[in-house]
């Protein structure tokens, strides 16, 4: 059953929360269709590189997806604008939270302070949020993951598979969560092998900057580390990752993709053989699993985290050059159980 707390909207809803959205520099595909009789449910606000970034927006919009399919309700997406200030996520959320979308879930660590604001006025709408646990509201949940712990499976995979004994880490933007990436593929690669040299490198100190949405960076950045023979190189770098994939496929060197299973996405494809794993977050569980504890009346809130033992962490193997080297996925096995186990303890920073 929905939750009585529901707002049921009528048919010139989806007119309105379009010029609402354009009034805050947001864009909106509303996925709604006339079976749903203007019911509203889950909608979400993506974090910067929007839709299309084969990357984290995009695991986001599939769990958005699921949810409309299996509920049958109206659905909506809305992007960031550059340069946007708070006040500008704020006015997204809030847009989003009066039209009767419930549950509302920004993409990304951004939307935190926006959130508190918008949590307080709307107190009968469930928000999530992505990649930030910092928010205590009764009526938020806190969406994060051990994203070290995947990071760590592909140090792993980067030790073994390098032939010059040197690899590469590129990280969009030098903050917190990006930190939990380096420090994880670190790890793992030196607790694989010591001798193996590891160049780590920032695109951007802030977001604004573009750390996360030029894939132009994220190329020179990795041509700039294959000149320095690293031979498989890690993104976690959102859309500017697609940058660092092309420098690998132009140069013939294995890149290591994020958040999403970058093997199998399309506008990926001609790329793909160069692809050797991904480090996967499951953010479209996440999303998704919101959205139905709000259909089921009883919305999850306060810290939901996906880790490596609830299988909400990993590499995928969608790669068969990776998934059938027998010696590379019985070292991933290996550190893959010693962590669920507690024997690894792997270093979120």
């Amino acid at each position: 059953m929905r939750r009585i707390s529901r707002i049921t909207v009528a048919g010139a809803a989806t007119a309105s929360l379009a010029l609402a959205l354009a009034a805050c520099g947001g864009t909106s595909t509303d996925s709604g269709s006339s079976e749903s009789k203007g019911d509203k449910g889950l909608a979400i606000a993506y974090d910067i590189g929007g839709k299309g970034d084969q990357s984290f927006n995009d695991a986001a919009y599939a769990g958005l997806e699921q949810a409309k399919k299996e509920f049958g309700y109206q659905t909506a997406d809305v992007e960031p604008t550059d340069g946007e200030t708070d006040a500008d996520k704020e006015q997204r959320l809030s847009s989003l939270a009066k039209q009767g979308y419930n549950p509302v879930v920004g993409i990304g660590y951004a939307y935190a302070t926006a959130m508190k604001s918008v949590a307080e006025k709307y107190p009968d709408t469930t928000f999530g949020i992505v990649d930030d646990a910092t928010i205590e509201k009764k009526n938020v949940a806190d969406l994060v993951f051990n994203e070290q712990e995947a990071s760590y499976l592909a140090g792993v995979a980067a030790a073994k598979s390098t032939k010059t004994g040197t690899v590469g880490f590129v990280g969009g933007v030098n903050v917190p969560l990006i930190h939990k990436f380096q420090a994880g593929y670190e790890q793992g690669v030196k607790d694989t092998d010591p001798k193996v040299k590891v160049i780590s490198q920032y695109l951007t100190q802030t977001a604004e900057e573009g750390g996360f949405s030029s894939p132009d960076k994220g190329k020179t950045a990795a041509e700039g580390q294959i000149e320095k023979k690293a031979d498989v190189v890690y993104a976690a770098a959102g859309l500017s990752g697609q940058g660092v994939i092309e420098a690998a496929a132009a140069n013939e060197v294995w890149a290591i993709g994020v958040d999403s299973d970058q093997y199998k996405q399309e506008a990926l494809a001609k790329y793909k053989d160069s692809i050797l794993t991904s480090a996967t977050k499951d953010v479209a569980k996440a999303v998704y699993s919101l959205a139905k504890s709000v259909e089921d009346g009883n919305p999850e809130t306060g810290i939901v985290r996906g880790d490596l033992k609830s299988g909400e962490v990993g590499l995928a193997d969608s790669n068969p050059k990776f998934a059938d080297d027998a010696e590379l996925q019985a070292a991933i096995k290996t550190a893959k159980e010693k962590i669920v186990s507690g024997e690894i303890k792997v270093k979120s920073s």
